[in-house]
C-alpha cells in the first residue's frame, strides 16, 4: 500500500480537518463532530437538503455541500456509513422551518440509519423528513412498477442533488423538492467500467483482483461483481458496450434531450474521459438525441480505482431549467 495518509486511523478525521480549511467559505460542520458537515452558507425557510455515506468516494457527498446543491452531509468511514446520530445532528442544523429531504444511495446500511435518523427528528425536533434513495446503476435489474429498487446508487447521484437543489434554492416547499429529486432518481441510468482495484487504508491491500489487461463493465463503487470480466478493448469499443445498456434502459425518441455525465473513478485522466466524450457524441447524434450538457472530472471515485462511468439523465423543461441553474459548491460551480 503506497498512499500518502499519516495513519489509517487518523485517516478521515485528518482528511475532514483540511477539507474544512480548504472550503471554510462553503462548508463548516455541527455538534462539535467533524463527520457532521452543514453548509457555511444557511437560508432561512429553505427545505434543508441532506445526504451522507462513507468516505473513500470524493467529492461525493460531502463536496457537494453549497449553494443550490445540498446542505449538509453525515460521514462515515472509508466505505462505512455514517451513524443515526451523526445524521440526526446534520439534520437538526440544517433544518430552517420548512422541513428536510434526505437524498442517498440505494445501500442496506445507509438506508437502516437515515430511516433511524428521520423518526429522531420527527419525535425529538420536530422536524419533517422525507427521503428520495438515488438506484441509478443499470448493472442491476429495472424494477417493475411498485417493487423495491436493488439498483446502487453511483454517480448519477449527481444530477438529482443539482435538481433539487435548485428546487429548494427557488423556495420550493419540500413535497415539491421531494417530487423533482425523485423525477430526476427516475430519470437518471448509469454504467461504470473497473480497470484497476483500489486500497481501503484500514485494509491495507486491493479489495479485488483483475489482470494488466483485463477490464469489468458493470463493477460497483465498493467493488461489488459487475455484469462481464474481459480483455481491456480500445474506448471506442469500450463506449459502445456501455452507452448500449443505458440508452436500453429508458424510452427515447429522435429530439429529446439529455444530460451525459463521464465520471472518473479515482485514477482516470481527464484526457481519456474526453475520448469517452467524443465516442458518446457520435452514438447519441446517430440517434438524434440532443446533449444540453456533458460534465466530466471525478464526481463520484473509490479512492485510487482506475476506470469510469457514464450517467444519462433524460430531460424535459423543468429539469434542463433545474440543472441549468445556478450552483457553487467545491465539486461544482455555473453560474
Amino acid at each position: 500500500m503506497k498512499k500518502i495518509i499519516n495513519s489509517p486511523e487518523a485517516f478521515i478525521n485528518e482528511m475532514l480537518e483540511g477539507l474544512y480549511l480548504a472550503h471554510g467559505d462553503l462548508i463548516t460542520y455541527t455538534a462539535d463532530d467533524l463527520h457532521c458537515a452543514v453548509t457555511a452558507n444557511k437560508v432561512k425557510g429553505k427545505v434543508g437538503i441532506a445526504t451522507g455515506g462513507g468516505s473513500g468516494h470524493l467529492p461525493l457527498f460531502i463536496e457537494y455541500i453549497g449553494k443550490g446543491l445540498i446542505d449538509g452531509c453525515s460521514v462515515g468511514d472509508v466505505f462505512q456509513s455514517p451513524s443515526p446520530e451523526q445524521m440526526f445532528n446534520v439534520t437538526k442544523a440544517i433544518d430552517s422551518g420548512a422541513g428536510v429531504l434526505y437524498i442517498y444511495g440505494n445501500y442496506n446500511g445507509d438506508i437502516f440509519n437515515f430511516d433511524m435518523a428521520a423518526e429522531m427528528a420527527d419525535m425529538e425536533a420536530n422536524i419533517r423528513v422525507e427521503s428520495v434513495i438515488a438506484g441509478d446503476d443499470v448493472a442491476s435489474p429495472k424494477p417493475a412498477a411498485g417493487e423495491k429498487s436493488v439498483r446502487r446508487g453511483v454517480a448519477g447521484i449527481f444530477f438529482v442533488y443539482k435538481c433539487a437543489g435548485a428546487a429548494a434554492a427557488e423556495m420550493k416547499n419540500l413535497d415539491e423538492v421531494k417530487r423533482i429529486a425523485g423525477k430526476a432518481q427516475d430519470n437518471v441510468h448509469t454504467l461504470g467500467v473497473a480497470l484497476s482495484p483500489c486500497i481501503v487504508p484500514r485494509v491495507g491491500k486491493p479489495g479485488f483482483q483483475i489482470g494488466d489487461d483485463e477490464m469489468e463493465i458493470g463493477m460497483g463503487i465498493h467493488g461489488e461483481t459487475g455484469i462481464r470480466r474481459g480483455k481491456l478493448r480500445p474506448a471506442d469499443e469500450i463506449v459502445d458496450e456501455m452507452i448500449k445498456p443505458i440508452l436500453d434502459d429508458f424510452e427515447y425518441k429522435a429530439g429529446d434531450e439529455i444530460a451525459v455525465l463521464v465520471n472518473g473513478l479515482g485514477a482516470t485522466p481527464l484526457e481519456e474521459q474526453y475520448v469517452v466524450i467524443r465516442r458518446i457524441n457520435q452514438i447519441v447524434s446517430g440517434k438524434k438525441l440532443k446533449v444540453v450538457k456533458y460534465y466530466a472530472g471525478e464526481y463520484a471515485t473509490s479512492l485510487e480505482m482506475a476506470g469510469f462511468s457514464i450517467s444519462v439523465l433524460k430531460l424535459d423543461e423543468e429539469l434542463k431549467r433545474l440543472l441549468l441553474a445556478p450552483a457553487e459548491a467545491p465539486i461544482f460551480k455555473q453560474f
